[in-house]
């Protein structure tokens, strides 16, 4: 027997406050059962039929109740297979040049990464203005796919000074990573962060392996050594595998100021 009755539709709602549709009281009572501990991350719930003996409203309010919570994150349905409790997404640091491998295992997950482009061409002109280049100017240019556990969560695409950085494409980047060979031969003395949400490129969809209307989160840095820019990188995170965030000291905001 469910511990979980029915919606109370004829109690009053308390003075001056309007009563809440049945949708919004269904998300309600799974983010109560999220937060009381009884649905943890990863749980299956259960069925929409199910819920709909349990709550007693209809399969129409379940469902959009059910929908909303996945469009905010707080939900995962597979088709044929059900609802979950959405993970936690991951959190990787926005004001500091940070290395998403080293992430990845300090979490105790797999990581990998793919080159999917290594090149040298012709910038476009958004790539030289970024660079402070002339129009057309060669760059080297790759583009990587980093994973944690088989997953695909940032798109890295990257563009680099040649004067910067001239034995850039030389690496074996099957052993050093791109941003770590960087990293370790260009000192960055200036770094900018630049943070938008926006939908994926059909290049950007197909190497996540996300939907064209799946929301991403989209981090572009610059970075300039001894005043010469060095590279101008686009890093694309779907929003609903990974999210950017800090938290820094106030030595830390005054030592940056």
């Amino acid at each position: 027997m469910s511990t979980h009755s029915h919606f109370n539709e004829t109690a009053a709602p308390a003075p001056d406050v309007a009563p809440l549709a049945r949708y919004e009281r269904v998300k309600e009572h799974i983010r109560t059962r999220i937060v009381s501990g009884e649905w943890r991350p990863g749980d299956r719930i259960p069925s929409e039929m199910t819920l709909v003996g349990e709550l007693g409203v209809s399969r129409m309010t379940i469902n959009r109740a059910l929908r909303e919570l996945t469009e905010q994150g707080v939900l995962a349905r597979f088709a044929g297979v059900g609802t979950f409790i959405a993970k936690e997404k991951p959190q990787s640091t926005l004001l500091m040049i940070a290395h998403i491998g080293d992430e990845i295992r300090a979490r105790g997950h797999e990581y990998r990464y793919s080159i999917e482009l290594s090149a040298r061409e012709a910038a476009a002109s958004d790539v030289s203005a970024a660079l402070g280049l002339a129009p057309g100017a060669s760059v080297f240019h790759v583009i990587c796919v980093h994973r944690e556990n088989g997953v695909p969560v940032q798109l890295e695409d990257r563009y680099v000074n040649p004067e910067a950085a001239p034995h850039f494409l030389e690496q074996d980047f099957a052993a050093v990573r791109p941003s770590e060979y960087l990293f370790n031969t260009v000192p960055a003395h200036e770094v900018e962060h630049v943070v938008d949400a926006n939908l994926p490129t059909r290049v950007d969809a197909k190497l996540l392996q996300i939907g064209l209307d799946q929301p991403c989160l989209t981090l572009v840095r610059r970075t300039w050594s001894h005043g010469a820019a060095v590279t101008f990188a686009r890093f694309v995170h779907p929003g609903t595998r990974y999210r950017l965030g800090c938290r820094f000291s106030g030595d830390s905001m005054q030592r940056q100021s």
